[in-house]
């Protein structure tokens, strides 16, 4: 059987009209801007001046939202932590709110496929909504924190607030364009470059975040990398060791989970080549 969550860790942060939830504001929501939320009108011709937002940036907007309009708990993990399990019911839905997760699915003979990473902004728990159970569990990469919203509640507010109805589709589409990403990753592209496209989008998650990316540090071993991008842990070694050659990315001496990118553009270019340079390079 699989162990619940512990009730205690779980402080409650009402809603207060007029005044801020003792102990919980974190975030600087006094400018809201919803612009990614808002569709445009068909009447505008007006010229964009910025590239278009990506899906996987509404996490401040998250935040912001889910402050001002619902009550919700709160909830501090230690790495390797779960929130929930695998066949548990579905009855809440998480928010990162800091640190990273992952999500393990697990098939009928007891093998595990990970999913993620997940960062602050981003939702756990809609694997539920379908069936009313969960069909992964969801891990503590790093020392986090979650707020946890009730789904019938959220619902509710979502009845009456349109912009939160928006989100909560905007944050599952931003999930399953990953996914879809992350499939083709797998199905197309080399060992090097997906090794690669992992570490890019590991460090453009950080940056929508205000994040450096210069130095990452993944908390992951080798053999979890393989599994997120579909190769053996000799495979991740080796490319690794080929992307150092080529320059696009440096290990930190602090320890092999530390890794400098030197030039985001460069290891971008990396991924979009047609022909893999550390490959041509070894030859």
């Amino acid at each position: 059987m699989n162990p619940q969550p512990n009730q205690q860790q779980f402080q409650v942060a009402p809603v207060t009209e007029g005044c801020e939830p003792i102990g919980v504001r974190r975030y600087d929501t006094r400018v809201h801007d919803f612009s990614a939320l808002t569709p445009v009108t068909q009447n505008s011709r007006a010229a964009p001046t910025q590239p278009p937002v990506m899906l996987g940036s509404f996490w401040r907007e998250s935040l912001t939202l889910m402050e001002l309009h619902l009550a919700h708990g709160w909830r501090r993990l230690r790495v390797g932590e779960r929130i929930y399990f695998v066949g548990e019911s579905f009855e809440n839905l998480f928010l990162i709110t800091s640190g990273l997760f992952q999500t393990v699915c697990q098939t009928s003979d007891g093998r595990e496929q990970p999913t993620g990473p997940y960062f602050k902004g981003d939702w756990l728990g809609l694997d539920g909504i379908p069936t009313g159970i969960h069909g992964c569990s969801a891990v503590a990469l790093d020392i986090s924190e979650v707020w946890t919203f009730r789904y019938d509640d959220l619902l509710r507010v979502a009845a009456v607030q349109p912009l939160v109805m928006r989100l909560m589709l905007c944050a599952m589409a931003s999930q399953l364009t990953r996914h879809r990403d992350t499939m083709l990753s797998v199905n197309t592209l080399t060992a090097d470059r997906r090794v690669a496209d992992f570490l890019l989008r590991w460090a453009q998650s950080l940056a929508e975040r205000g994040l450096r990316t210069d130095q990452i540090h993944i908390h992951m071993t080798r053999a979890e990398m393989g599994s997120h991008t579909g190769l053996t842990l000799e495979s991740v070694c080796r490319a690794l060791a080929r992307l150092a050659l080529c320059g696009v990315i440096e290990f930190n001496e602090k320890g092999r989970r530390d890794i400098s990118i030197p030039d985001l553009a460069a290891l971008r270019d990396f991924v979009l080549s047609s022909t893999d340079p550390a490959t041509t390079l070894l030859h």
